[in-house]
């Protein structure tokens, strides 16, 4: 007898002060269209900006209490997801010291703009992390050397003494929409933003797609997946493409 497939659902709340954006997200996470447990993967409040961090806390704790909550970096600040300067790796430990000094403890992580290199991958294995930043596709706004993870199913990467969970994004809301109906693989991973869901079309696709998957696949939890297989970090680096 096949095993059904396992399909899991993330977004990238990366405006969790904005009363609408916010409002849309809770109401999707609470409602778990086709039984979705929605990881909430929250940028934490950019301090160079001057966004409130005690409502950027409470809002984090609802999440959390919600279903997986996950940390995602914007490595240039509030509105640049790559990094332009300064040191990825040293960013994320001062994040999550922030985050931990205040109670919060994600077990997931995904880099802005799918950014990741060695030191970075080193770190979330120090940190206890599993990792979201790779992909089954390359994002079409990146330059062909443009460090990213390339991979289609959960792995653990081999690193100097040490391995990182990833946990591959497969599709995008609109590959989700595209595919309800169609082939899937047996691991699925929809990502969507949550500014994708201020649009009511999107937001009703989406709803309807994760609504099919459901049926056709089973929900997990983003946090509670895990891996067998094992390959070198320098494999997924397309980076060297």
């Amino acid at each position: 007898m096949r095993t059904l497939r396992t399909a899991v659902v993330s977004c990238h709340v990366e405006r969790p002060l904005d009363d609408r954006v916010w409002t849309a997200f809770s109401r999707l996470q609470v409602r778990r269209p086709g039984g979705f447990e929605i990881a909430a993967l929250m940028r934490p409040p950019d301090a160079a900006s001057g966004e409130n961090e005690l409502l950027w806390l409470a809002r984090a704790r609802h999440a959390a209490g919600r279903g997986p909550l996950g940390h995602h970096t914007h490595w240039g600040g509030a509105s640049q997801a790559r990094p332009v300067g300064g040191d990825p790796a040293e960013r994320v430990r001062a994040e999550t010291a922030w985050l931990r000094e205040r109670g919060l403890t994600p077990r997931l992580f995904c880099g802005g703009g799918w950014y990741m290199d060695e030191a970075v991958a080193s770190a979330l294995a120090e940190l206890g992390y599993a990792d979201c930043t790779a992909t089954a596709f390359r994002p079409r706004y990146l330059p062909p050397a443009a460090p990213r993870l390339s991979l289609t199913e959960p792995a653990r990467l081999r690193l100097n003494g040490s391995t990182l969970l990833e946990l591959p994004a497969t599709h995008s809301l609109g590959m989700a929409i595209r595919s309800a109906l169609g082939p899937l693989p047996d691991y699925v991973h929809v990502y969507f933003h949550d500014t994708d869901l201020l649009r009511a079309g999107r937001r009703r696709a989406l709803v309807a797609a994760l609504s099919v998957l459901g049926r056709r696949c089973r929900p997990a939890r983003l946090d509670g997946l895990s891996a067998e297989a094992e390959v070198e970090l320098a494999t997924v680096r397309s980076g060297k493409d």
